[in-house]
């Protein structure tokens, strides 16, 4: 993994900046999950510009919490398990199971924030990955940018004149003039010292430039890959995955791709432009680190392309393309694939609670009367009723999970696959995980509720912590598994 730390005269200047549609569009952490006995809600908010302070925000769900510090470390490598100093989070005076605090990210790449609280029993701690990239700059303000170069042509100006002074007068005795000689020998030093002081200036912008490139590389190698799609033979779908960076297969391989979910790729095929179809995928790796799924069944039309993988690094991706398919006769859906179609998303649909499954039951969204908005962390619960409103009593893992949930804005510029354990990649969580004091997590810690026996169904329920990262319309699928079969449900929200 790329990891390249920028001068803080860098950060100093380019800190103009607006949110990059990176990671499409939900660049901040959401994560829920144990710390030893005490269970925690974490949210991370990834700063504009590396090296930048992230804002680090934990929720406690009991009262027994007394201190909570944080520290942060690269996800894998020696610096992995050689924590420095952590720092104490400030606890709220009026809400005491609320702490903040804030953390430089120096580097780019797969990062950790290890989070250590203190209570009424004992110490405990947790780690989870973040992802930490650079976003997009803005052009310097004219006015700024006015004034500095005003300044500059001051001092230049300033300095020139001093030696031509210093030359022509620097000997005489008070009130004497200065001789021909001494004015002919400072205009040739002014003339000398401009060249010099030119120079400098020619050099400086020289050498911003140069920093300006370098910064532009890492964002645009941070940018989101284009997953480069074609169909052979009407249903063989081929992706590709192409960094905005000509260094990115360089450091991302896909022959070297950790499993998520026990899947390398997590393929979402979204039928534009009313997000009224959804395919999740997986499709298999073939030969030259593409990927190749045969499709099944699906009408003609435009459909968004997003493919969520991790590297080996735990950086997690996500390919972003669209393509224009034909009515493709395919293969029926089989182990972890689903499908779902309904109706368009439109203003006049947001804010919907209840999706309809084809078994004749439904997903309960429920969701506070409380307007939604924009960049504020919640926690999205959902029951799962019968066709007599009865809580199920087949609710089952979901590759691993109680369920999985997509968030997608209206115009794709937001989207966003989160589990119960929130945003974070599990194959990321692993290697985070791993590199704790404790014991490695078992696998109730990394769900929103425990997991029973294989044997025995879920709680006929599912949680997800999340934030909308923009206001606008939006389309929540919430994925679940029952008697077997996977069901996606569909509600519409708008967020202010």
């Amino acid at each position: 993994m790329r990891l390249r730390p920028l001068t803080l005269v860098s950060v100093a200047l380019l800190a103009a900046a607006v949110p990059l549609r990176a990671h499409v569009g939900s660049s901040d952490v959401f994560y829920e999950g144990n710390a030893g006995p005490y269970r925690l809600f974490v949210t991370v908010r990834v700063p504009q510009v590396i090296p930048g302070v992230a804002e680090i925000q934990v929720r406690s769900e009991s009262n027994d919490v007394s201190q909570i510090s944080v520290v942060v470390l690269t996800l894998t490598g020696p610096g992995s398990s050689l924590p420095p100093t952590p720092d104490m989070a400030q606890q709220s005076k009026n809400d005491p199971q609320f702490f903040a605090a804030t953390l430089w990210l120096m580097e780019s790449g797969a990062l950790q924030v290890r989070v250590l609280a203190d209570g009424a029993k004992g110490q405990a701690e947790l780690s989870l990955p973040v992802p930490s990239f650079a976003q997009r700059t803005l052009p310097m303000q004219k006015s700024l940018g006015w004034l500095l170069f005003a300044l500059m042509a001051f001092l230049a100006v300033g300095v020139v004149s001093i030696v031509g002074a210093g030359a022509r007068e620097g000997n005489l005795e008070p009130g004497a003039s200065p001789a021909p000689s001494n004015q002919r020998r400072a205009r040739l030093i002014m003339v000398a010292a401009a060249v010099l002081v030119f120079a400098i200036l020619y050099l400086g912008r020289a050498w911003w430039g140069a920093e300006a490139r370098s910064y532009q590389r890492d964002v645009d190698f941070f940018k989101p890959p284009a997953a480069e799609t074609s169909l052979l033979n009407g249903n063989h779908l081929v992706i590709r995955g192409k960094g905005q960076d000509p260094a990115w297969p360089d450091y991302v391989k896909m022959e070297e791709l950790l499993p998520d979910h026990n899947h390398l790729m997590h393929l979402f095929l979204l039928g534009g432009p009313g997000l009224d179809r959804l395919w999740h995928l997986h499709p298999e790796r073939i030969e030259g680190g593409a990927f190749a799924e045969d499709l099944p069944s699906m009408p003609t039309g435009h459909y968004q392309v997003f493919a969520d993988i991790v590297d080996k690094s735990g950086y997690p991706w996500t390919l972003v393309g669209s393509i224009d398919l034909p009515q493709v006769t395919g293969k029926p859906l089989t182990g972890d694939d689903s499908s779902w179609s309904g109706a368009p998303l439109s203003a006049a649909s947001a804010d919907s609670t209840i999706s309809q499954l084809p078994d004749g039951g439904r997903i309960v969204w429920e969701r506070s009367a409380a307007p939604l908005k924009a960049n504020v962390s919640l926690e999205f619960n959902f029951s799962v009723q019968d066709k007599d409103g009865n809580p199920v009593q087949d609710l089952q893992p979901y590759m691993g999970m109680a369920g999985h949930a997509e968030f997608v804005r209206s115009d794709f510029s937001v989207f966003a696959h989160i589990h119960p354990a929130g945003s974070v990649s599990m194959a990321a969580l692993e290697l985070a995980q791993a590199g704790l004091a404790s014991d490695p997590p078992r696998a109730q810690d990394k769900m929103s509720m425990p997991m029973p026996a294989s044997s025995s169904p879920l709680p006929p329920e599912v949680r997800f912590p999340y934030g909308f990262p923009q206001p606008g319309d939006y389309r929540i699928f919430v994925q679940i598994k029952r008697a077997g079969q996977v069901e996606t449900g569909a509600f519409d929200a708008h967020v202010q």
